[in-house]
C-alpha cells in the first residue's frame, strides 16, 4: 500500500509539472511579422494607425505588445472597436471608425441662444464623432442651466445616423424652471435678527409676489461669497470670533427649490482696549506719530478702522522722510472686559525698491490711468500696504472687467517689480428711463454716458429729459483727476424750456458751468465754478401783475461765480455710527449791465442712524436758503419754489407768496426769497412682510416755508409775502421693484393756509430700460 500511495503521488506531481510547463510556454510565445495589414479604414491612412499601434515589421513581439497596440489604438478616439488578429507570418488589425459629425443642432432653447450653447460643447462638424464626449458635452449644458439657477434642466442628446459614415448631433433641451431660493434661515444668532442678515447676503429668497418682486436662484458659488459678507459683516461690527459653522443646501423633490441654511456663531463684541506706540528704532520720536492715530480707547473693534490707521502711520513716517517704516499692530486679548489693547510698532522694514510698475492688457486705456492710482513710482521704497491700496483703487475705477495687481521679484534682491494685469470691457451705456412724481409729471430720460473717454479716463455725458412740463438738454465733461488725486474738473452745458406748474408761465435758461472740485479731507469737499447763463420768461395776458412786469422783462444774460463746502462722512463711517451732513453753497451773480448783481445762499445739515439693530433708520433734515438783491428785484425764476425736497404733503408750487390772477383766483404762485424746513423722518421694515418682497415703511413730521419777495412790493392781491409757517405729517411705502423703486406717500397738513394746494397722495417711481 505504502508503494501505491507514493506512486500516485509522483504520478500527480508529474502531471501537475507538465500542464504547467505547457501554459508557461503557451503564454511566454513571442510573435514576429514580415506584413501588417490593416482592414476596414477609409478616412484614417493605414500608416498613421500602424504607428499608433507602436510595433513594426521582422522585430519580436510578445502578447503583452499586442495588447498594448490594441489599447493605444482605441486611445487615439478614432475607432469605435479594434481587433488585433495575429496571422502566421502577418499581422491584420481590423478597425471600425468612428462617424464624422454633419452639424449639431439645439432644440427646445429658449433662454440660451445657439452661439452660447456651440462654445459650451467639445464635438465640432466634421471632426470625428466619440460618444465619451457627447456626455460630456450634455454634462457642460446642464452645468450652463445650473450656473443661471436651472437644475431641473434637461439635456436629451440624439444621434441620427447619415450617408456616407456621418450622423447628425442634435441636443434636445427642457430648460425647466427656475431653481429658486425658497427659503433662508440662520441658526445661532442672537444679536442680530434673520431679517437683518438676509439684508447682508447677495442670496435672496423668493417671496409670495415672485412674478412681481424681485428673486433669486441658487447659484453654489456664490455662498462662499455670502459667507465672507456675513463674516465682514460680524467683524465689522466687534464681533471677531465669527463664524459661519456650516451651510446646509437642501433641495425640495421637485427640483424646484432650495431650502438654505446658514449655521453661525457670533461671538462676544470686543472694544478697543489700551492704545500705545512703540518703536525701537532711534530716529523715530513717537510724539510726531500721536496725532495719525484715530482710534480711540472705547471703540467697537474694526478691522478696516485699523488698516486705515496703520496706512496714516506709514504715511506720516513718509511725510517725516522716514523710509522703509513699517508699521505692526501687537494685539492682545482681555476676555474678561472684552477688549483688545492694542500697541503699534513701528519696525524697520526691508530696504527694497520698485524697480518698475509694468502693465498689460490696456488696448485702450492710457497707462496714466493706472498709473496715477499708485501712490509709489519708480525707485521709491516698496510698501506692500501701498500696491493693496492702489489695487483697491483700480477696482473702484470701474474700467475693467478684472484686474490683479501682484509684486514680483525684480533684476537684484532689494529690487520688485509691480505687475498689473487688466482685462478691459465697454464703458460706453445708453439708457433709456421713465419717471414719475406729483412735482415733475411723468417723464422720459435718454442717456449715452462713457466712463473711459478717448482711454482717458475721462467721463461725458449726454442727457435728454423729456417730462409733462419740460424739455431738458445736457451734456457733461468730468476729469476726476485734474493736475493730481485731490483736484477734479467739470464742464457742464444745459439748455431747457420749463412750464411752471404754480403758474401760467414758461421759463428759458441755456447755461455754461466750469467747476473745479477739491478734496481737502476724506470727508471734506470744496466746490469752486464760474458760470454764464440767459435766462427769460414766457406768459399770457391772464397772469396777474407781479408775473407780468416779470415776463415783460428782457431776456437777462448773467455771469458769476459760486463756491460750495460739504462734509460727509457716509463713507468713512464705523458700521452702527451716525452719519453726518453739512453742505454750505452761495453763488454771486456778478452781471454788471441792468443791476442784476445778487447773492444765493444754500444750507443743508442732516444727522442720521440707525438703531434697534441697524433696523430703524432716525434721520433729521434741516434746509434753508436766502436770496439778496442788489439791484433789479428778483423773478420767479430766480426764486425758492416748494417742492417735495423742501417738505412734503403739498403740490408743486403748492406753498408761499402768491397773487390773484386775471381769472380772479389766487393761482399765480411767485416763489420766495427765503425758505426754511425741518424734517424728521424714521423708516423701518415692516414686521409682518418678508423683506425680500422689497417692501419697507416710514413715517416723517415736515415743518417749514417759503416767503419774501423782496422790492417786487405787496399789495392787497398778494398772499403769504411775510410767510406762514406749514406742518405736516404722513406715512411712507417703499416698494423695490423689478420696474424701480416705487414710494407711496400719505400726508395730512396739520397747518395749512386758505389758498394752498394740499396733496393728500403722491407716487413716485423712477426707472431704466
Amino acid at each position: 500500500m505504502g508503494s501505491v500511495r507514493h506512486f500516485l503521488i509522483l504520478s500527480t506531481l508529474s502531471l501537475c509539472l507538465f500542464v504547467t510547463s505547457g501554459v508557461q510556454g503557451a503564454m511566454a510565445q513571442d510573435f514576429s511579422f514580415s506584413r501588417i495589414d490593416v482592414d476596414g479604414n477609409k478616412r484614417i491612412e493605414t500608416s498613421t494607425i500602424i504607428t499608433y499601434s507602436g510595433l513594426a515589421t521582422d522585430q519580436v513581439f510578445g502578447a503583452d505588445d499586442l495588447n498594448r497596440a490594441y489599447q493605444n489604438i482605441l486611445a487615439s478616439g478614432l475607432f469605435e472597436s479594434v481587433e488585433v488578429v495575429p496571422n502566421g507570418n502577418s499581422l491584420v488589425i481590423k478597425v471600425s471608425e468612428f462617424p464624422t459629425v454633419n452639424k449639431i443642432e439645439f432644440e427646445g432653447n429658449r433662454l440660451v441662444n445657439d452661439d452660447t450653447l456651440r462654445s459650451a460643447v467639445g464635438l465640432q462638424p466634421r471632426r470625428v464623432f466619440n460618444p465619451d464626449k457627447v456626455d460630456g458635452d450634455r454634462s457642460a449644458i446642464a452645468q450652463l442651466y445650473a450656473d443661471q439657477g436651472r437644475l431641473a434642466a434637461r439635456i436629451t442628446p440624439k444621434i441620427i445616423r447619415r450617408s456616407d459614415n456621418r450622423v447628425d448631433v442634435v441636443f434636445e433641451i427642457f430648460e425647466g424652471g427656475l431653481t429658486e431660493i425658497e427659503r433662508i434661515g440662520i441658526v445661532g444668532n442672537r444679536v442680530f435678527s434673520d431679517r437683518r442678515l438676509r439684508r447682508v447676503l447677495d442670496t435672496k429668497q423668493a417671496g409670495f409676489l415672485r412674478t412681481f418682486v424681485r428673486r433669486d436662484t441658487f447659484l453654489a458659488d456664490r455662498i462662499q461669497f455670502d459667507k465672507r459678507l456675513l463674516t465682514d459683516f460680524y467683524n465689522a461690527r466687534g464681533y471677531i470670533d465669527f463664524e459661519v459653522s456650516d451651510v446646509n443646501a437642501e433641495l425640495a423633490e421637485e427640483n424646484n427649490a432650495y431650502f438654505l441654511t446658514f449655521f453661525v456663531r457670533e461671538g462676544q463684541q470686543f472694544r478697543v482696549g489700551k492704545i500705545a506706540l512703540s518703536s525701537d528704532r532711534s530716529d523715530i520720536d513717537l510724539d510726531d506719530f500721536q496725532n495719525a492715530i484715530s482710534v480711540e480707547t472705547g471703540d467697537i473693534y474694526n478691522p478696516d478702522l485699523m488698516e486705515k490707521n496703520l496706512s496714516r502711520l506709514e504715511a506720516r513716517a513718509t511725510q517725516l522722510g522716514l523710509d522703509f517704516v513699517r508699521v505692526t499692530p501687537r494685539i492682545e486679548r482681555n476676555d474678561i472686559d472684552m477688549t483688545l489693547d492694542i500697541e503699534f510698532t513701528l519696525e524697520q522694514g526691508e530696504r527694497v525698491f520698485v524697480e518698475r510698475i509694468e502693465i498689460e492688457g490696456n488696448s485702450r486705456t492710457l497707462d496714466q490711468v493706472i498709473r496715477r492710482q499708485f501712490r509709489i513710482s519708480e525707485g521709491d521704497p516698496f510698501n506692500p500696504r501701498l500696491i493693496r491700496e492702489a489695487a483697491e483703487r483700480i477696482r473702484a475705477l470701474r474700467l475693467f472687467s478684472s484686474s490683479s495687481v501682484k509684486a514680483k521679484e525684480g533684476s537684484s534682491a532689494d529690487q520688485v517689480i509691480v505687475d498689473v494685469e487688466i482685462e478691459e470691457q465697454s464703458t460706453a451705456s445708453l439708457q433709456l428711463g421713465a419717471s414719475y412724481s406729483g412735482d415733475l409729471g411723468a417723464g422720459l430720460l435718454v442717456q449715452y454716458a462713457e466712463k473711459n473717454f478717448l482711454g482717458r479716463g475721462q467721463g461725458l455725458k449726454f442727457t435728454f429729459n423729456n417730462s409733462t412740463d419740460a424739455e431738458q438738454y445736457r451734456i457733461n465733461f468730468s476729469e476726476p483727476y485734474f493736475l493730481n488725486e485731490n483736484l477734479s474738473f467739470s464742464l457742464d452745458a444745459y439748455s431747457g424750456v420749463t412750464s411752471s406748474r404754480g403758474a401760467n408761465y414758461d421759463s428759458l435758461e441755456t447755461s455754461l458751468t466750469p467747476e473745479l472740485g477739491v478734496r481737502l479731507t476724506d470727508t471734506v469737499e470744496l466746490n469752486l465754478n464760474v458760470f454764464a447763463q440767459e435766462r427769460s420768461m414766457a406768459g399770457t395776458y391772464l397772469t396777474g401783475s407781479i408775473l407780468q412786469s416779470e415776463i415783460s422783462e428782457k431776456t437777462k444774460i448773467e455771469s458769476g461765480f459760486g463756491l460750495g463746502i460739504k462734509y460727509d462722512n457716509k463713507y468713512n463711517k464705523l458700521p452702527g455710527s451716525a452719519r453726518y451732513l453739512v453742505a454750505y453753497n452761495q453763488s454771486f451773480n456778478a452781471t454788471q449791465s441792468g443791476d442784476n448783481r445778487s447773492a444765493k445762499l444754500d444750507l443743508t445739515a442732516l444727522a442720521e442712524r440707525e438703531v434697534v439693530n441697524e433696523q430703524i433708520t432716525l434721520r433729521s433734515i434741516f434746509q434753508a436758503g436766502t436770496i439778496r438783491t442788489y439791484g433789479d428785484p428778483s423773478r420767479s425764476i430766480d426764486r425758492y419754489v416748494m417742492n417735495s425736497n423742501v417738505m412734503r404733503g403739498f403740490d408743486y408750487a403748492g406753498v408761499g407768496p402768491r397773487q390773484r390772477s386775471q381769472l380772479g383766483l389766487y393761482d399765480d404762485a411767485l416763489g420766495g426769497n427765503n425758505f426754511s424746513s425741518i424734517k424728521l423722518e424714521a423708516d423701518f421694515p415692516l414686521i409682518l412682510i418678508p423683506d425680500e418682497y422689497g417692501l419697507s415703511g416710514g413715517v416723517f413730521y415736515h415743518m417749514g416755508d417759503i416767503w419774501g419777495l423782496g422790492k417786487r412790493g405787496s399789495g392787497s392781491d398778494v398772499l403769504y409775502e411775510n410767510g406762514k409757517l406749514r406742518e405736516t405729517i404722513g406715512a411712507v411705502l417703499y416698494w423695490d421693484t423689478p420696474i424701480g423703486p416705487l414710494r407711496f406717500d400719505f400726508t395730512r397738513a396739520l397747518t395749512k393756509q386758505e389758498f394752498d394746494n394740499e396733496r393728500s397722495f403722491d407716487l413716485s417711481i423712477a426707472t431704466q430700460f
